[in-house]
């Protein structure tokens, strides 16, 4: 029977030109197949046959889970206490195995151990096909439609297929059996039972890549693309910068008359592309990117990451684009938030913005109006600056001598302070809210940032107790008694 084996497995790795070990395997799943059928219950059946003698054992098994999960197949699984007994130290995610009476390889129903092995020999033929397509390393593409299903395009590039979705094909574009079609390898999910590779013909990458082929000085390093941002089949922006200045990289990329541009144009169906330089000044970035707008000036919020880019009536339409389209295309880009607005909205917004410090500066540093706009003169926006802007920067201010400067400085810190205490009185009010809790264990919940009563209810009972040091069953209580609101 042994040399049996050995036999079929010898034919079937030449018959389908696959490593013996994946016959083995095969052949172990189908014998473990049809061993189960001799069992009412669902379990786990191991076979291990012997490479070298065909002789083979057969196992029934139980995966080793965590006492305190419970079973959720009891025929399958045994509890970790339980496997212990057996084996003192076996672990969680370990098998219990009992070795089993073999199925006579002779009374294997034939057609299911073919199935089985010839089921499992696809699947290597299959994953041995898409390894050598990507080890070529190639990010995209180029294949033949050859079938359209519900979830979109099959796309056939010689043994391999890919799957092209409908969201991933260009809006208005008809593609056709047979039609040649290139698209970005977008990622590779082994576990598809279908094409395992998908692609996008829509992703900002695709542009990229299609820019890399066209223009050589890129693969080069002469140049370098930044980023792209697109409206797929509409419009498009890529961000560039050169490495040699000799070079100019929007000509580079546009080339003789156009020609790079206009070959990447078509095969994205004649979406218009802008090039814009790359610059480390995020402001001059932005200003690029806005193109053909002119902005007249710009104010950056680094904090919160907004630019306000001021135009004049004559390029606000430009720059805001059809559908707000320029606009946003360029905030992609850049990965900056972008308002847009005209030299009377841009002055209407400051001037709010001062009022509003004014009235802080008048109403928590005690000063009068004259005082507070000084200080706003020379660039102070919040209590902080004043209170903590380094002395001599303050005393370089003229009209204030260092009577002055000391006194605002105070009040400022008075006033930061008070706000601070205040903030704690209102979180220690809502966390001794909570029933069981004490002064002792809102300053120990304080000092690891825990100050909302939600922040108490997200924790887990070991991370309290470390906290705190209680008991596991108060600390599962407390966050219980801290989670009823949300039940409520």
């Amino acid at each position: 029977m042994s040399r049996e084996v050995l036999l079929l497995v010898d034919a079937l790795a030449h018959e389908k030109n696959v490593d013996r070990v994946i016959v083995f395997e095969a052949l172990e799943m189908a014998l473990a197949s049809a061993t189960k059928k001799r069992y009412d219950l669902e379990v786990d059946i191991r076979v291990a046959i012997d490479r070298q003698t065909g002789e083979y054992e057969s196992f029934r098994r139980w995966l080793v889970v965590p006492s305190e999960s419970g079973l959720q197949e009891p025929d399958k699984e045994i509890l970790l206490f339980e496997a212990q007994e057996e084996i003192p130290d076996i672990e969680t995610g370990e098998y219990i195995e009992e070795q089993i009476e073999s199925e006579a390889f002779g009374r294997i129903g034939a057609q299911t151990a073919k199935q089985v092995i010839l089921q499992r020999i696809r699947d290597a033929e299959r994953e041995q096909i898409l390894n050598d397509f990507l080890e070529r390393g190639e990010k995209i593409m180029n294949g033949t439609v050859k079938r359209a299903d519900k979830n979109g395009l099959i796309i056939e590039s010689g043994r391999v297929e890919a799957l092209l979705r409908r969201d991933q094909m260009i809006p208005k574009e008809n593609l056709r059996s047979g039609d040649r079609v290139r698209a970005y390898i977008l990622k590779v999910d082994r576990e598809a039972r279908g094409p395992q590779i998908e692609l996008s013909r829509t992703c900002p990458e695709f542009l990229l890549k299609l820019f890399e082929n066209e223009v050589p000085e890129i693969e080069q390093g002469l140049l370098e693309l930044k980023g792209a941002a697109r409206d797929p089949g509409i419009r498009a922006k890529i961000a560039v910068v050169t490495h040699d200045k000799r070079i100019d990289p929007i000509g580079t990329c546009v080339g003789v008359r156009g020609t790079r541009v206009t070959a990447v144009r078509n095969e994205v169906a004649g979406e218009a592309v802008d090039i814009v330089l790359w610059s480390d000044d995020p402001a001059q970035f932005v200003i690029g990117a806005l193109a053909p707008a002119q902005v007249s000036s710009i104010v950056v919020d680094e904090e919160k990451h907004v630019m306000d880019v001021v135009v004049d009536e004559d390029n606000l339409a430009i720059a805001i684009g059809r559908s707000g389209q320029n606009v946003r295309l360029a905030s992609e880009l850049t990965g900056w938030q972008i308002n847009i607005m005209t030299p009377e909205e841009s002055a209407k917004k400051l001037e709010d913005e001062v009022h509003k410090v004014r009235e802080l500066f008048m109403a928590k540093l005690d000063v009068d109006a004259e005082v507070a706009d000084i200080l706003i003169e020379e660039g102070f926006n919040s209590l902080e600056e004043v209170a903590y802007v380094p002395l001599s920067e303050m005393l370089e201010i003229e009209a204030f001598d260092e009577d002055t400067v000391n006194e605002l400085r105070t009040r400022a810190r008075d006033s930061l302070e008070a706000v601070d205490h205040t903030a704690g009185d209102e979180v220690s009010q809502e966390l001794s809210s909570v029933e069981g809790i004490t002064p002792q264990i809102i300053e120990q919940l304080n000092a690891q940032q825990i100050s909302t009563r939600d922040d108490l209810a997200e924790l887990a009972v070991d991370e309290l107790v470390e906290m705190t040091q209680m008991d596991e069953e108060s600390a599962k209580t407390l966050i219980m008694t801290a989670r009823a609101h949300w039940f409520n």
